[in-house]
């Protein structure tokens, strides 16, 4: 009897810490949230800004209709910059042409790839785009691309709102994010607001 008493103390004591071990774990992984930034589209561009002008061009899309790249308007313009033959792009494309149908009360999505020789019509046809496709090695020399997949976003007053590598769907609306928010990218945002917490914390 005594040992089927202590073995019902020990099972008590072993969850309580248990449970103890449990809340503490929970504070926590909820502090590691918060110290964890929304991952972003990473920013590489020695060409360009954010805010500054966006380069001009005319060009011809693949079924040789003329297009302004970086034209003022009503609408804001996202360029696209991938390959056919590159993975990830492949894998984003569809998240990218969800994103473009949501958002297209304000905005035009264009397809920017090079090279002559790439399976671009069997491309279009199978990821379904029915968007402008431009072929142009002269557009990704323009806006400083130097690695793909790679978005540009311009505002409707032909300035550079946003850009960068981006590799997910969260990577595009964070571009979106940053238009609005009218801020260079959500990582400079997240650095921003973790210096005015500093500074609070301060004073």
């Amino acid at each position: 009897m005594d040992w089927l008493v202590l073995s019902n103390v020990a099972l008590w004591i072993g969850f309580i810490l248990m449970a103890m071990i449990n809340v503490a774990l929970m504070r926590q992984i909820g502090v590691l949230y918060e110290r964890v930034a929304p991952a972003g589209a990473l920013m590489v561009n020695r060409v360009l800004e954010v805010g500054q002008g966006a380069p001009l061009l005319e060009a011809l899309t693949f079924d040789n209709k003329r297009i302004s790249i970086g034209a003022s308007g009503s609408r804001a313009q996202l360029l696209f910059f991938m390959s056919p033959d590159c993975p990830v792009c492949n894998e984003l494309t569809p998240a990218l042409l969800s994103a473009a149908r949501a958002e297209s009360d304000w905005i035009d999505i264009v397809f920017v790839s090079d090279g002559q020789e790439q399976d671009h019509a069997g491309y279009v046809a199978r990821k379904g785009i029915d968007f402008p496709y431009v072929v142009s090695e002269l557009v990704g020399k323009s806006y400083g691309v130097s690695k793909l997949p790679y978005a540009v976003l311009i505002d409707e007053h032909q300035r550079v709102a946003s850009m960068g590598i981006v590799n997910s769907r969260e990577h595009i609306d964070s571009l979106f994010e940053a238009k609005e928010r009218r801020i260079a990218s959500i990582q400079d945002y997240m650095s921003q607001r973790d210096s005015e917490r500093f500074v609070e914390v301060k004073s």
